[in-house]
This record gives C-alpha cells, structure tokens and sequence, in this order.
C-alpha cells in the first residue's frame, strides 16, 4: 500500500520533469530557428522524450510555445519590478518598469519569441495570462499613486491597462524595427512623455 501511495507523487514529479525538459528544449529551438523552423522531431530528441510526451503535456507544438512564451514574459516581469525597486519612490519606479520592458526587446530570445513569434502565432498579448499578470502589478501601483495624489484622479483599470499597452507596443515596435537600436531611444522618450501626462499638476 505505501508503494502504491509513493507511486502518485513520483508520477507527478516525473510529468513535471518532462514538461521543464519540453519547455527548455522549446525555448532554446524557438529562439535558435523561430517558432515555425523549429522541429517537434529535433526539439523532443533533444529533451529525450517523445513527441508523445508534447502532446500530453501541451496539446500541440502551439500549446509549447504559450508555455514558452509565459516562462519568458514572466522573467521579463521579473526583470522590469526588479528595475523598479531599485528607484526612490513608486512613481520613478513605474516608469523604470515600463522602460525595462522596452530594454528587453533588444534580447534577441524576447524579441523573437515573446514579441515576434508569440503575436503572430498565439494572437492578442493582452489575451496572454503573464501579460495579465503584469497588468495586475501596473493596476495596483497606479491604484497606490491615484490614492496618494500623484497622479490625475484618473480610472485606474484604464491608466493601468493603457500604460501596460504603451510599453508592449513600444516593445513591439522596437523589435520588428530594421534599426531597433536607434528605435529604442525614441520608444523610451515617447514613452516617458506620455506617460508623465498622468501626473497631477502642482
């Protein structure tokens, strides 16, 4: 009996091995060759799994890659609150979280997989659970400075959902750019502007 029982957690634990391997292998194909080079055949050998072992655990090579695409924005939000606390106030840290985000478009994995591949194959972003996630973050942070009177008694949802937008698209815009680069400065000047138009006049 407790073999049996021993049997379920090793069951479990095993699944999730394979499914970290799938995702690993995923992520370093899809970044390599973009999503629709990348081969289920060579990205499953390469995890030493079976294609059997996509489809159970993802659905299909599209399942994989909003699996992908989730373990990377999700480090990307990382990223961006890490940039964000390390400024004095909440305000100056929105706007280096928004700016951070930007930034990452120039990691040639995020602007592949995240910005390029991830639109054009799983749709809407703001559809995307981990972008819905950072809007919870922005919608909080803006909450916090409405109350405090830093910024416009503005709606919060709104504020928060269009300066989430700002950044995204910025982000985009930098990494389907020929010259992202040059790009990025403008897109984190516009940005900066656009966003301080919430700010309370004094």
């Amino acid at each position: 009996m407790k073999d049996f029982e021993m049997a379920g957690p090793r069951r479990l634990q095993k699944m999730e091995e394979n499914r970290l391997k799938l995702i690993a292998a995923a992520r370093k194909a899809f970044a390599e060759k973009g999503f629709a080079a990348a081969s289920m055949d060579e990205l499953t050998a390469d995890a030493g799994l079976t294609r059997g072992a996509l489809y159970h655990n993802f659905g299909d090579k599209k399942g994989l890659l909003a699996a992908v695409v989730a373990q990377v924005d999700g480090e990307m939000a990382e990223r961006a609150q890490a940039a964000g606390a390390a400024m004095a106030d909440a305000w100056a840290a929105l706007l280096a979280e928004g700016e951070a985000y930007i930034e990452m478009a120039l990691d040639p994995e995020v602007q592949r997989i995240v910005l390029l591949d991830g639109p054009a194959f799983l749709g809407d972003p703001a559809q995307w659970p981990s972008q819905n996630a950072c809007l919870e973050v922005t919608r909080q942070t803006v909450a916090r400075l409405v109350g405090d009177g830093v910024l416009k008694p503005v709606d919060v949802d709104g504020a928060a959902r269009l300066l989430n937008g700002l950044a995204l698209n910025a982000a985009l815009w930098v990494a389907s750019s020929p010259q992202p680069q040059s790009v990025l400065k403008k897109a984190i000047d516009v940005f900066r502007h656009m966003a301080s138009g919430l700010l309370k006049e004094a």
